[in-house]
């Protein structure tokens, strides 16, 4: 019976032996520092961590994106400077999309005047220009004609004036299309003009809007030929 209680007393220092060993090892690994935000390279606390410094073009870049400056038609400086100054008066002014406009406000006008409409006219011109062509229109009716004339085509169309004189802002574009034009007498019979043969016509218009207006459409307020 002692000789059992020996042996087993003998068993359980090994394993006691065996298990400190192993939780003594753990113990030592997980007293080891760790490396916090503000210790430095070498684990020693209180040494803040210092990043390399910027370099000279990065110290440069601003922090938020510069303004992009609006691409313009090709024109003249003084042209292109003014209608700067109306794209930076209406943030929504794009001056491509002003000439696409411009060609279309073209061929509505013409159109709208040839058949003698009015109404359409009063809503694309001034005051103005819209008094010059219903005068116009009132005659033709009074002599009892009427136009047959066709657009056929517009060659080129540019911005060759701007002006900015707040809130107001006008700028002159010049067409250059074809028109065939045709007059008839009031019995329909053709007494000037041909439908066969276009006639090349270079008309300079100046449209105008109020940048501070919420209405966001130009009018025609002066024509001229070029």
């Amino acid at each position: 019976m002692t000789v059992e209680i020996v042996i087993l007393a003998m068993i359980a220092a090994f394993l006691g032996l065996r298990l400190y060993s192993v939780l003594g090892r753990r113990a030592e690994h997980e007293e080891e520092p760790i490396q916090g935000r503000f210790d430095g390279p070498g684990g020693k606390p209180g040494a803040p961590r210092v990043s390399a410094p910027p370099k000279a073009e990065e110290r440069q870049q601003p922090a938020y994106p510069a303004f992009r400056q609006p691409d313009m038609p090709t024109t003249t400086p003084v042209v292109e400077r003014a209608l700067r100054e109306i794209a930076a008066a209406d943030r929504r002014f794009d001056a491509f999309a002003f000439v696409d406009g411009a060609r279309g406000a073209y061929r509505m006008i013409l159109e709208a005047f040839w058949r003698g409409d009015r109404e359409e006219l009063r809503q694309l011109c001034d005051d103005d220009v819209y008094a010059s062509f219903a005068a116009a229109i009132d005659a033709r009716e009074a002599a009892g004609e009427t136009l047959q004339n066709q657009l056929v085509r517009i060659e080129d169309t540019a911005i060759v004036g701007a002006f900015y004189d707040a809130p107001v802002a006008r700028i002159q574009v010049r067409f250059r299309s074809d028109i065939a034009a045709v007059t008839r007498d009031a019995q329909g019979n053709v007494v000037a003009g041909s439908l066969d043969d276009a006639i090349e016509a270079i008309d300079i218009w100046t449209f105008s809007r109020n940048l501070q207006s919420a209405d966001p459409d130009w009018l025609l307020d002066e024509t001229d030929e070029g």
